[in-house]
């Protein structure tokens, strides 16, 4: 039985990034759907507002969906205007066990 794409993340390497994305992604509901995307995508970690206006991320998980994580962090939600991301790549932590949004 062939298995499904689960299954198949599941054997992935494990990878974690830690992201900063600039421009206009304050007030634009920038979190929530990146919350919602990460979740999709079976990631764990955070999404917060910096006070600088910026957005910071740690997300964990199979290398495949923090790739496309990072692709989403890349343009944003309708609304937002991605000036600048940058990401260094980390140990995955394991201590989160869902996404969730710091305030």
């Amino acid at each position: 039985m062939p298995k499904t794409r689960a299954e198949e993340r599941q054997g992935e390497r494990q990878t974690a990034i830690l992201a900063l994305v600039r421009g206009r992604v304050q007030g634009v509901g920038f979190r929530y759907e990146a919350r919602s995307f990460a979740k999709a995508l079976g990631l764990r970690g955070w999404i917060k507002n910096l006070d600088d206006g910026g957005v910071e991320s740690w997300a964990e998980g199979p290398e495949s969906s923090v790739e496309r994580y990072k692709a989403w962090l890349h343009k944003g939600p309708p609304g937002a205007q991605v000036n600048y991301t940058e990401f260094s790549e980390r140990q995955p932590s394991s201590s989160y066990s869902a996404f969730t949004i710091e305030f």
